[in-house]
């Protein structure tokens, strides 16, 4: 039987073991974006970070930022140039000169990745490198039985999904929609007019003028939450009707909801997205504000008038690296 001469000649090998692992988890990695409908490679993710963080950067800026050489960083440019992500300027001849930024397709790629895919990754990297011991070949060897054990993606799903899966809008859905939003609203407020509008014709008044409606399901429970997309101008959205059933508390729907909504928002378009609420919805608030919302008097002003109830109005911040 064959060994493996690489694990067996440790110090000699180290860096073609270290390759071999980081091929192996960024394979994963690979498979977790694409579940996630994102088609960025990770080598590809510290140069979309980059931007995302501090704002567009000169190719020179970059190999320092990244620690690598400086015809790496123009070749992952232009890939991400011809996927749409980034744009370079033509401004120097000089390649070290070149100013890259963020597309807006970029941004919102972004905002996708930091919702949907790096806690997920984050949450099993942690998960596998937890309690380490010994010298590093040990601990480089106790990180690969783990991954014999269980996947990296096997990890990411279950830390990120937790039984939780994402359901599009369909007609045989909209009595799910309105049950599970009549409910909230009447255990805490009352149903206005504009609610009875929206909840009984979610079509018409949501789907059609080109917004949207997504559901979670919970296993063993089916279906237990909406939320919608209301299109209130061009690329303009109004994230409205979000309610989770009682049943399902616990399991982090809500979650899991918002941000795919707020993914799809991005993915849509959109360049303002905001919503409104009451003080009362204070736990949701508060999730508001963790995924990146924060309060906006301009919104209130412009369209907080649209509910009685509403006494707190919220944006999202688009491109600011909060997530």
């Amino acid at each position: 039987m064959v060994g493996d001469v690489v694990k067996e000649r440790g110090e000699l090998f180290l860096g073609s073991r270290l390759k071999r692992l980081a091929e192996r988890m960024q394979g994963d990695v690979v498979k977790i974006a694409e579940r996630a409908g994102l088609s960025i490679q990770p080598s590809q993710y510290p140069l979309l970070a980059t931007l995302d963080l501090y704002g567009p950067q000169t190719i020179g800026e970059l190999t320092q930022a990244m620690g690598v050489a400086q015809p790496t960083v123009t070749r992952a440019a232009s890939r991400l140039v011809d996927m749409g992500l980034v744009e370079v300027s033509r401004v120097h001849v000089d390649q070290r000169h070149k100013t890259v930024s963020l597309t807006p397709a970029g941004i919102a790629a972004m905002v996708h990745s930091k919702l949907m895919v790096w806690p997920r990754v984050e949450a099993a990297v942690a998960e596998i490198t937890q309690d380490l011991g010994g010298s590093l070949l040990e601990q480089i060897s106790m990180i690969e039985h783990r991954l014999d054990e269980r996947t990296l993606e096997e990890r990411a799903l279950s830390a990120g999904e937790a039984g939780l899966l994402i359901r599009e809008f369909s007609d045989d859905l909209a009595g799910a929609f309105r049950d599970i939003n009549a409910q909230w609203i009447a255990s805490m407020y009352r149903l206005e007019q504009t609610d009875r509008d929206v909840l009984d014709n979610p079509r018409a008044r949501i789907v059609d003028p080109g917004g949207a409606i997504l559901f979670v399901e919970a296993e063993g429970l089916g279906v237990v939450g909406a939320c919608a997309l209301q299109k209130t101008d061009d690329r303009c959205f109004e994230l409205t009707k979000m309610g989770v059933l009682e049943a399902a508390r616990g399991r982090k729907a809500g979650e899991f909801l918002l941000k795919a909504v707020i993914a799809r928002a991005l993915e849509m378009g959109a360049e303002v997205l905001y919503l409104l609420s009451n003080r009362k919805s204070a736990a949701a608030i508060h999730l508001y504000e963790k995924l990146g919302f924060v309060h906006d008097a301009q919104i209130m002003a412009e369209y907080g008038a649209r509910y009685e109830r509403c006494d707190v109005a919220m944006r999202y911040r688009l491109g600011t690296g909060a997530i």
